[in-house]
C-alpha cells in the first residue's frame, strides 16, 4: 500500500505538520509550500527564476504576513491550500509533498 498522511495538522501562520503512515513527520513552513506551489503559473515562475535569476517576476501585493488560511483534500491524493495572499491554484499531492519534504531536501 502506498505512503499516506494519518494526521495533518495546520498552524496558520507557521507549518503544516503531516504524519505518514510509515512514522515518519514532516514539517512544512507555510512560506515554503507557497514558494514551491505546484500550480503551473508558480513552475513557470521558478523556471524563469533558473533561467535568469534577475529576471523581475510581478508583486504579489502587501497582504501582510503569509499565511495557510484553508487546506482543503481533493480525493484521496492530494490537499489544495489557499494562502493569504489569495493563491489556492496548487494541489500539493502525497507523492508531491514526500518529494519536497524539507528534511529531505
Amino acid at each position: 500500500m502506498a505512503i499516506h498522511p494519518e494526521h495533518l495538522d495546520l498552524k496558520r501562520d507557521e507549518t503544516l505538520t503531516i504524519r505518514w503512515s510509515d512514522g515518519r513527520v514532516s514539517v512544512y513552513p507555510v512560506a515554503y509550500l507557497r514558494r514551491l506551489s505546484p500550480s503551473a503559473d508558480s513552475i513557470q515562475q521558478r523556471e524563469q527564476l533558473k533561467a535568469d535569476p534577475l529576471a523581475v517576476l510581478p508583486a504579489t501585493g502587501d497582504t501582510g504576513p503569509l499565511r495557510a488560511e484553508e487546506v482543503e483534500p481533493v480525493g484521496r491524493y492530494a490537499v489544495r491550500i489557499t494562502f493569504s495572499d489569495g493563491h489556492r491554484t496548487g494541489l500539493y499531492t502525497w507523492a508531491y509533498l514526500r518529494a519536497i519534504d524539507p528534511e529531505r531536501c
